[in-house]
């Protein structure tokens, strides 16, 4: 079935010409003569595309392209324009139009122009058109360290619940995958889970994201959009460090858990949702409501149902089940035939610190299946640094740190390197061992130019 194109031209010469060229193309072609006809015609609908005159006498297309617009923001609309006209052209581009053609223009270059708008238009329904909603595989965590057996309790008591909870635990220590556990197993197992990274939105956006916002209730506001809250309706909301929370979006928040409803930005009346709330943080709460950082009555609304996550390091029984889980894995995803691992690199990885915890341990052992030449893993597939290593290396970048004639910028960059260096590219961490916030620590590698 062809494409079907609406035509406002005053120009007969130029109507003709466009008549006749769409069609030999394979278009199905409508022309009008003014603005109020093309919008007559347009409102019977049937069109894929509009080409309109910018000048034409008592109503512009400009005027048109506006009333289009109105009706439909996925109406492609391509503005034809005289060297007189260019500056128009452009603000009419700013209003919504796909692009402008300037006067004379060939035929290929009319019907190149097209294909564009037309494949523009059919990119932006397959990204609108709903997609099948993803339900989540049921995920088991199974553990031998007796104080994860009873977290694991704790979550299947949790997720039979409407409750909130409130996951601490450091860095890689299996926050997220604990939220979707609590998901899986619970009541709305088929509802949507939706992740969301405090420390990852900007701040002027913030409350869009999460609440939505009305069609024109700020600049750049050209159609109505739901917020994180309404895509988790009927599910689970994950708020991923939400520690990063800024204090005016903490009063909202407290106001969404307490009433059940949200605000969309320019919205005149709330709006109820039916979410479950689980919020993780790998800082202490309560130390950052002593400091004044995150609210207290937000923190007890969070806390209801309390899950602290051990590090790898004190679950030291459970590193050679995770060790064959991911060569498992792994092996399969890289078509790769791993056997398992040496004796001497498994004491090896028994005796590593771990700061980077279990998701440190997982990089470890995809890295060591894919560079693994042998049928067994071995030491020098880990590409871990060994105690001593370590500590040579660390007392160097300390003597390097402290050079005489170093400037202030330079140490600074050098302790940014370091502090990544310590927590495995984690910037939240790092940021948190340099005492500053995570948006501080990445306006401060982009200055340096840091590479992580």
């Amino acid at each position: 079935m062809s494409d079907n194109i609406l035509v406002v031209e005053d120009d007969i010469n130029m109507q003709k010409a466009l008549l006749t060229t769409l069609k030999r193309a394979g278009y199905g072609v409508t022309t009008c003569s003014d603005a109020f006809q093309g919008s007559a015609e347009f409102r019977r609908g049937g069109y894929q595309l509009v080409i309109t005159d910018m000048k034409m006498p008592d109503r512009s297309g400009i005027d048109l392209l506006t009333e289009i617009k109105e009706l439909t923001q996925n109406m492609p609309v391509i503005m034809i324009t005289g060297a007189g006209t260019i500056d128009t052209a452009v603000d009419a581009m700013k209003k919504g139009a796909f692009d402008y053609i300037l006067k004379p223009f060939s035929p290929e270059k009319i019907e190149a122009l097209i294909l564009k708008a037309l494949e523009s238009a059919r990119q932006a329904v397959r990204r609108r058109a709903p997609k099948k909603r993803k339900v989540l595989e049921n995920i088991e965590i199974v553990s031998k360290n007796p104080k994860m057996q009873q977290i694991i309790k704790l979550i299947e008591s949790a997720a039979k619940s409407k409750s909130t909870v409130l996951i601490q635990g450091e860095s890689g220590t299996g926050k997220e995958r604990v939220a979707r556990m609590i998901h899986c197993s619970s009541p709305r197992c088929k509802g949507p889970f939706v992740a969301v990274n405090c420390a990852a939105l900007p701040e002027g956006l913030m409350e869009s994201e999460f609440f939505g916002h009305e069609k024109g209730s700020f600049t750049g506001a050209i159609v109505k959009k739901d917020g994180k809250f309404k895509l988790a309706d009927g599910g689970t909301i994950l708020l991923d460090e939400v520690s990063e929370m800024p204090m005016f979006l903490q009063a909202k928040l407290l106001r969404v858990i307490q009433e059940r409803e949200i605000d969309p930005v320019g919205s005149l009346l709330p709006v109820e949702v039916d979410v479950r709330i689980i919020a993780t943080t790998n800082k202490d709460l309560k130390k950052a409501v002593k400091n004044g950082k995150f609210r207290e009555d937000l923190f007890y609304r969070l806390d209801v149902i309390p899950i602290s996550l051990p590090k790898m390091i004190e679950r030291k029984e459970d590193l050679r089940y995770l060790i064959d889980l991911f060569v498992k894995k792994y092996c399969k995803e890289n078509k790769k035939d791993i056997l398992g691992i040496q004796d001497d690199a498994m004491d090896f990885l028994r005796s590593y610190h771990w700061p980077g915890n279990i998701r440190e341990l997982e990089n470890t052992i995809e890295r060591a299946v894919v560079i693994a030449t042998e049928k067994q893993i071995q030491i020098k597939d880990l590409m871990l640094p060994s105690a001593e290593s370590m500590s040579a290396l660390q007392m160097s970048a300390f003597d390097e740190f402290l050079k005489v004639g170093s400037t202030i910028s330079q140490m600074e960059r050098k302790l940014i390197i370091i502090s990544l260096e310590k927590t495995a590219g984690n910037k939240t961490k790092a940021a948190e061992m340099l005492g500053i916030n995570v948006k501080t620590l990445r306006n401060k590698i982009r200055e340096y130019n840091i590479i992580c």
